[in-house]
């Protein structure tokens, strides 16, 4: 199989600046003499989760347990693709992606295996996977970001549609090469269906939005003025004021809309692995509350056990009201690329 059909399989492809596995990818090893037990069992876990972001966990998991970890860190797209050219040779354990979508789209082609009732028990059944084939293991949700000198806080729409109006025109920014924005798409598709999926899209378009790279370069450029408001997600804006309180952008949760969803970045194991019960012990010290409280206080992501803080400075992810959709449902990203090309967005 092809890679281009590969990638076009999952859905998650980059229409431009797409990231090659063979120069965009690194491969990582945890040093073993970190441990404080025993070296025993290997992990290679697949990562599109950025090092700077889930790599001191990995490190925490090895010391505490002596299981050893290998990392491949990479685009999820890119990495879900080479899992299946891989096939039952793939040396991946786990697959860490980030979001539901991707997760989906390996369980559809029945690279995974099932994750034991005692940890999926442990996250809401809307963050897991409904047939117990993947799990989230952070919480992230779509937001408004919106510039404090351009926008006061009553002027903040309220819904998606409302920014398709004329008064909008080249004020909004977005990032359509985003995997978050295109699950978000293949969520408003699920939820208003096709047409009005398509309606939204082509609305936006020819509202001339501003493009971004990713959802960094998105609220870097909120923050200069450059446009007044922004579709991304709700953790970017937190480290930007950890650097800067007065940084002059802030939140807005649209009520009961698809531009809150909240999607997860979640992991699944591989149905070639041979070291399951080490996998089990992966997935159980990701949601401990020591890794839990990491990732909400370090990388302000929602955590998905109870009992743990939302990040500083966030409302807790039940107050946020999104619509109700199945994240199990997100694994149909084709059609989004399809939808974006044809509307002249990617």
């Amino acid at each position: 199989m092809k890679r281009r059909k590969v990638i076009s399989l999952i859905g998650l492809a980059i229409a431009t600046s797409a990231i090659s596995i063979a120069c965009g990818q690194q491969q990582t090893t945890i040093d073993p003499t970190a441990t404080n037990g025993t070296t025993g069992a290997t992990l290679v876990v697949y990562s599109g989760r950025a090092e700077d972001l889930i790599g001191p966990m990995f490190q925490r998991f090895q010391a505490e347990t002596g299981i050893q970890v290998n990392v491949r860190y990479g685009d999820t797209a890119e990495l879900a693709a080479t899992i299946l050219e891989e096939g039952q040779n793939s040396p991946a354990d786990i697959y860490f992606a980030q979001d539901a979508g991707a997760l989906g789209a390996l369980q559809r082609e029945g690279r995974t295996r099932p994750i034991p009732e005692t940890l999926l028990n442990q996250v809401d059944p809307r963050f897991r996977s409904r047939e117990g084939q993947w799990i989230g293991i952070t919480g992230r949700a779509r937001v408004f970001n919106y510039n404090t000198d351009l926008l006061s806080s009553d002027q903040v729409p309220n819904s998606i549609w409302e920014i398709t109006q004329p008064e909008w025109s080249g004020r909004i920014g977005w990032a359509p090469t985003n995997g978050s924005f295109q699950s978000f798409v293949t969520a408003l598709r699920k939820h208003e269906g096709e047409e009005r999926a398509r309606e939204w899209v082509e609305a936006m378009q020819a509202n001339n939005p501003q493009v971004y790279r990713n959802n960094t370069t998105l609220v870097e450029a909120l923050g200069r003025g450059e446009v007044d408001l922004g579709l991304t997600n709700n953790y970017y804006l937190f480290r930007f004021k950890a650097e800067d309180p007065n940084f002059p952008v802030s939140y807005h949760y649209p009520t009961g809309d698809v531009g809150s969803m909240i999607n997860i970045a979640g992991v699944a194991i591989i149905d070639s692995t041979d070291q399951p019960e080490a996998a089990y012990a992966f997935i159980e010290f990701m949601l401990s509350p020591e890794a839990q409280q990491h990732f909400a206080q370090g990388n302000s992501e929602y955590p998905l056990i109870d009992g743990i803080q939302p990040p500083d400075g966030q409302i807790p992810i039940a107050q946020i009201n999104p619509p109700d959709i199945d994240l199990s449902d997100l694994e149909d990203l084709e059609g989004t690329l399809e939808l974006l090309r044809s509307a002249g967005v990617l």
